[in-house]
């Protein structure tokens, strides 16, 4: 159905369509530390479940985020990079106008998608996009079934008809060029974007929300939030192994885990060696089936001589939330005699632990000799074995 009954010019085919997702906003009524689309929902930044909704969908060409500039190190601490980045303005329909300047020629049709509402689904999306084939304007909504009430100072004044009410929902999707010109039209601030395009004379479909589409606002929301993630998902658990062995050389210290120890000779390698590092590093691309360390960080490549391999660990946690999972478990297990690992064992955990994100009891840091056997035995060099658990986030 439509809103109004006087028919806009029919609108161009659907050819190419942005997202744009707001998230500049402050959302102080959800409380914490920072604004609630920056808040993890299940191990996940709220913003980046939105995101990922929409550069998953098949029909969904390219995706904008329009941010509070102060923002700027959370947001890509948590997006990959192909999302675009655009600063905001003072008000939601300032940040709105902001981001439909920043999509290209080659756009046909935009989503307007607020940033806290990190569950919509698929099937809502694309009711939009079909109805987008025969109107200017298409917005998800549900039909309030609720009695209505007019209240005032706590008692109720009058029952309200609920026929024809609807509860809006987003992504509010338009012809880009009509939306814009709605927008450069319209007088001042507005409840939503289907309010700029009703005053433009624009015509929207309503098309069939669903309940799981809530936005966080307030703090209960984030364990119905939850709830409606465990209630869709399957879980997924996946494991993987690493190994890794470096050979002593010159030096008077060993990297491991994080944590220099000394040691009357260093380990040799292109980076800093660290092989309980590493090995927890390829547990994790195993895992996810994405290779080994030397697939994304060759060791051909001069740029990474030398290189802190926290820089490889935090690029294999970042893939891993990338694809949807959370680290699970660490088990690190190091094969020498020398030097000893126990004393160190809790400082390393502890260093693991701040890299990854994760709680230090979800990582254990052990060693064992190999009984003077081997390469370990001779005290050649040090290996590393190493388990990652990823579950889906």
């Amino acid at each position: 159905m439509k809103t109004s009954e006087t028919k806009s010019a029919r609108p161009q085919a659907v050819q190419h369509v942005a997202a744009v997702i707001v998230a500049a906003g402050r959302g102080s009524r959800a409380g914490g530390p920072v604004p609630k689309q920056f808040q993890p929902l299940a191990g996940r930044a709220i913003l980046a479940r939105t995101v990922d909704r929409f550069r998953r969908h098949a029909r969904v060409d390219e995706v904008v985020v329009v941010i509070n500039p102060d923002d700027a190190a959370l947001v890509e601490s948590i997006l990959p990079e192909d999302v675009a980045l655009v600063a905001g303005g003072d008000s939601r329909d300032a940040s709105v106008v902001a981001g439909l300047k920043a999509l290209g020629p080659q756009v046909s049709h935009v989503l307007i998608q607020d940033g806290a509402r990190p569950l919509v689904p698929d099937t809502v999306i694309d009711h939009v996009l079909d109805a987008l084939e025969n109107y200017p304007g298409a917005a998800p909504a549900l039909a309030v079934t609720d009695a209505l009430w007019r209240g005032e100072d706590g008692l109720v004044l009058s029952p309200t008809p609920r026929d024809g009410l609807f509860r809006a929902q987003t992504p509010q999707g338009f012809d880009l060029a009509a939306i814009r010109a709605a927008q450069d039209a319209h007088p001042g601030l507005a409840a939503d974007d289907v309010e700029v395009a009703l005053a433009a004379g624009l015509d929207v479909a309503i098309t069939q929300g669903h309940e799981d589409n809530i936005k966080v606002t307030l703090p209960g929301d984030f364990e119905r939030a939850e709830q409606i993630l465990r209630k869709g998902q399957k879980m997924d658990v996946r494991l993987g192994n690493g190994y890794d062995v470096h050979r002593f050389g010159t030096g008077d210290h060993v990297v491991l885990c994080g944590v220099t120890v000394p040691h009357p000779r260093g380990l040799q390698g292109h980076s800093d060696a660290d092989v309980g590092m590493h090995a927890i590093t390829d547990a994790i691309y195993g895992a996810l089936a994405e290779g080994d360390i030397g697939q994304h960080f060759p060791p051909s490549d001069p740029q990474w001589k030398g290189a802190a391999s926290e820089i490889f660990l935090r690029h294999a946690v970042e893939l891993a939330a990338s694809r949807g999972y959370r680290i699970g478990n660490i088990d690190c297990t190091l094969v020498c005699e020398r030097p000893k690992i126990g004393p160190h064992a809790p400082a390393m955990r502890a260093a693991l632990a701040a890299i990854m994100g994760l709680e230090v009891d979800r990582i254990s840091v052990k060693a064992t000799t190999s009984e003077r056997l081997g390469f370990t035995g001779r005290e050649e060099g040090i290996a590393s074995i190493a388990t990652a658990t990823l579950v889906s986030a």
